[in-house]
């Protein structure tokens, strides 16, 4: 069974026709199916729009959530083996899901999408920031992708057992599934403008891509052991402070130079004191984080929803 799960937000006009378009693709396929839409705190009338479609699964949240809680919620919510994610504003093509559902078929566990001739007429704005941020993330993380940010992907569910989504992530699914041990296979897809609505689009992705990418290397290599990456910090502080010490000492023995001549002393006293506050710090993460683990998650949840509903 293939579930798609379609994370929307104010996409009132185009819900149906994406529907409908599903439908077809999946008519010709011969395989069961299940479209689940997640609304997500939409301010518009996707709401009202999804309950006249048929057949389709719905989940809306109480307030807008961000995609990842989508996607959790849509992960979490799929009875099929498979798992096709993609964008609810047309801008993915739904005839291009066979291409990817083939490769899951030859074996890979991922089959992700790659819009290939996107934003040529924008290569500036657009296409240049892309271009920058995808070879960031494959050079961060080792996974190399042409197109980390595109929604329209396959994936087998057991390939989806050990992520963990979390704010602002859902760009990083691909990467923890190879990260993982999923053998992932890029497939070229198309890609089509907007017809309806505001595109998501803004200057300040790009910071997001940048800041997403920092967090999800940290809680990657150090999410179990936080006192590794501040300690580590800390005794390099502490060897500088030795270091220091020891140019003055020499300074003073060699050269006449004493102590109160020359800055080294102070240097010396204040990487003292920053390196122990760093590894001190780092225990108290690791206090935190091993508490955190252990206590009840439901204050901390992605999201809230306010009603599911199937037809």
């Amino acid at each position: 069974m293939i579930s798609v799960v379609i994370p929307v937000y104010n996409e009132e006009k185009n819900v149906a026709e994406l529907h409908s378009e599903l439908l077809e693709v999946f008519k010709n396929l011969e395989k069961p199916f299940e479209i689940i839409f997640i609304n997500d705190g939409s301010a518009d009338k996707t709401l009202l729009e999804l309950k006249k479609l048929k057949p389709v699964r719905a989940i809306s949240f109480v307030k807008n959530s961000g995609k990842s809680a989508a996607f959790d919620a849509g992960f979490r919510a799929a009875r099929g083996n498979v798992i096709v994610t993609m964008d609810g504003d047309l801008q993915n093509i739904p005839a291009d899901i066979p291409k990817l559902l083939a490769e899951l078929d030859r074996g890979f566990d991922v089959a992700a999408g790659w819009r290939v001739d996107r934003w040529r007429s924008y290569f500036l704005t657009r296409r240049l920031p892309s271009l920058v941020a995808n070879w960031l993330i494959s050079l961060i993380t080792g996974v190399k992708l042409h197109d980390h940010g595109c929604a329209l992907k396959a994936y087998k569910k057991t390939a989806l057992k050990h992520i963990e989504l979390n704010e602002d992530m859902q760009r990083m699914v691909a990467v923890q599934a190879a990260l993982s041990g999923a053998k992932i296979k890029e497939v070229k897809i198309g890609f089509r403008g907007r017809k309806h609505g505001i595109s998501k689009f803004g200057a300040n992705r790009i910071i997001t891509v940048l800041l997403d990418l920092l967090n999800f290397y940290f809680f990657e290599r150090y999410g179990r052991r936080v006192s590794h990456f501040f300690g580590t910090a800390g005794f390099f502080i502490l060897i500088l402070a030795v270091l220091t010490f020891l140019w003055a000492f020499v300074l003073k023995l060699f050269f006449a130079t004493h102590f109160v001549n020359t800055p080294l002393p102070i240097f010396t006293a204040i990487f003292v004191v920053v390196g122990f506050q760093f590894i001190f710090m780092g225990v108290l993460a690791e206090l935190i984080v091993r508490n955190r683990g252990k206590s009840d998650n439901s204050d901390r949840a992605l999201y809230k929803i306010a009603e599911e509903f199937e037809v």
